[in-house]
């Protein structure tokens, strides 16, 4: 039996981000490569900046991984300001995971949405972000320095996805993010919340799509519950 396909959606690297090249280049961290291998899955770059239609993008795949990174252009959720500790803004590639996550929707192909990719799941489907989470009320903890991270407890609701997945209520987490889920969108539940009521994890109502603000790859080599999930997510497309 063939490996199914599972496609991660890369971003654009501007020139200069990798040593001694001139040029720009296209990337995915290999800890989200090394996850879907372990799983049984094989790993293929999706690339942005692409006039293709998402569903012509994702024919080929059989499962969907949206990954960290740059933050959501605020105009995409109708913010009118932007905050501005918000970094990394790449319309072209909000746009490309926009309809990607739509089109996965409209196919029921398995998707699971990593930090970032929660919040363009999230955006997808008329939602919106808190742009910086230092700033609201209750979520002080939340508040990282540039690049920091930290790990901490999120519960998990019994009957969702994400708890038949890692078959566990209670998840043990690296975050690195500032930003997270405001107003959820249509047709997503919260199934995922962390101590202090910040919505951690989505699902979409119909077929397998599952968002998590956390990075499961990260601790997923170590962490059986973490890389359950990209073990359901190969399951399911098989």
């Amino acid at each position: 039996m063939s490996k199914p396909l599972v496609a991660i959606a890369g971003y654009h690297l501007e020139p200069g981000r990798v040593t001694n090249w001139e040029e720009g280049a296209f990337a995915v961290p290999d800890v989200y490569v090394e996850a879907v291998r372990r799983a049984g899955g094989r790993p293929v770059l999706l690339l942005g900046r692409d006039d293709e239609p998402a569903e012509s993008l994702l024919q080929p795949f059989d499962a969907l991984v949206l990954a960290g990174g740059g933050d959501v252009d605020p105009s995409e959720y109708g913010a009118t300001d932007r905050h501005p500790r918000v970094y990394g803004i790449d319309p072209a590639r909000d746009s490309v995971e926009i309809d990607a996550v739509l089109a996965a929707d409209q196919a029921r192909l398995p998707t699971l949405a990593i930090c970032r990719g929660i919040q363009v799941m999230n955006v997808a489907f008329g939602g919106t972000l808190h742009q910086h989470l230092g700033d609201v009320s209750g979520f002080d903890r939340h508040r990282l320095p540039p690049g920091g991270s930290t790990t901490h407890d999120v519960k998990v609701s019994e009957s969702s996805r994400l708890a038949e997945a890692t078959s566990s209520g209670a998840l043990r987490c690296w975050s690195a993010h500032h930003q997270g889920i405001d107003r959820v969108g249509e047709g997503l539940s919260v199934v995922g919340v962390s101590e202090d009521g910040l919505a951690e994890a989505l699902e979409r109502e119909d077929g397998w799509m599952v968002g998590v603000q956390w990075h499961p790859e990260r601790t997923a080599a170590t962490d059986p519950a973490q890389q359950a999930l990209f073990d359901e997510l190969v399951r399911q497309a098989r």
